[in-house]
């Protein structure tokens, strides 16, 4: 019996994966190779002239008090997006798959915000947010809550985090909705008939085989924490109040494309590469242990 696939032509694997490693080369291997080289260079703002440096431009950055923030609020901004969007999404996901009446409009409802771009997105939550005529800022004001974002660096945290997460939280209901309705209703029912209640069942025979999906969507959600939420920040706070939201991302783009320090803008990008790629081989490596696969 043989344990490998075999082709009778021994170019065919070549031209097979020949696509897919193209575009590999093109869009990651080739930029990230780009960003390097220029990461060790120092160029003039006018790009008439550079000079190689070696690693000083990744020196600088370490010991440079702003950067050293902006790793703080990427961490903590990361953690809390990822924590909310999963735990939005499986939650109305539970719950939508309790429901039988209208079952499929309240999930194309639930499903709508992920067509919504960033950008929008983060304009939308501002507005709401807004001290002057945000509907819920007028809410927690009535409550006797201080809130204004625009120059509090904690409400400004909270409002991106909110405003990212809830865009997220479509894309995490779909994947955990069709994790549930994969798991075999003899299962839940075994569980009900010896005695467990509904949390119960849920944390012992729900929520472990759904653990796959679980651990899918934290890689998917980490990523997006640290990429694709530069539209959120640009379009709400800019990475203020007193750089209180300046990720990562975004301070690559304001040293880069506002502060033409091209060299330093490509260190940084370099290192969020690296961080990125070490979360996620250690996530695969040990976290991924504990994920139980139905056979």
């Amino acid at each position: 019996m043989l344990k490998r696939v075999h082709f009778r032509h021994p170019y065919l694997p070549y031209l097979l994966v020949a696509p897919q490693l193209a575009v590999t080369i093109i869009f990651f291997i080739w930029p990230a190779a780009q960003a390097f080289w220029q990461s060790m260079l120092v160029e003039d703002a006018f790009g008439l002239g550079s000079e190689f440096v070696w690693f000083e431009n990744f020196i600088a950055l370490l010991h440079d008090p702003q950067y050293l923030n902006s790793i703080k609020v990427t961490a903590i901004f990361t953690i809390s997006v990822t924590a909310l969007g999963i735990g939005s999404g499986l939650f109305l996901a539970v719950m939508a798959d309790r429901v039988i009446r209208f079952a499929s409009g309240y999930r194309t409802l639930l499903i709508s915000p992920y067509a919504v771009a960033p950008a929008v997105a983060g304009v939308l939550w501002l507005f709401m947010f807004n001290p002057t005529v945000g509907i819920l800022a007028y809410i927690m004001q009535g409550m006797g809550m201080s809130w204004n974002p625009l120059v509090n660096g904690t409400d400004a945290m909270v409002m991106v985090v909110i405003a990212a997460a809830w865009k997220q939280v479509s894309y995490n209901f779909v994947f955990f909705l069709a994790g549930l309705q994969s798991i075999p209703r003899s299962l839940i029912e075994a569980a009900a008939i010896d005695g467990a209640g509904p949390v119960k069942r849920f944390w012992t025979v729900v929520f472990p085989l759904l653990s796959p999906t679980t651990f899918f969507l934290m890689v998917i959600n980490l990523v997006y924490a640290f990429f694709e939420t530069f539209a959120v920040i640009h379009a709400t706070t800019s990475g203020g109040p007193a750089n209180a939201t300046n990720i990562m991302v975004y301070k690559v783009y304001k040293d880069g494309f506002v502060g033409l320090d091209l060299g330093s803008s490509a260190a940084q990008s370099v290192i969020l590469m690296l961080i990125v790629i070490t979360l996620t081989v250690i996530q695969f490596r040990y976290v991924e242990r504990r994920v139980e696969y139905g056979n």
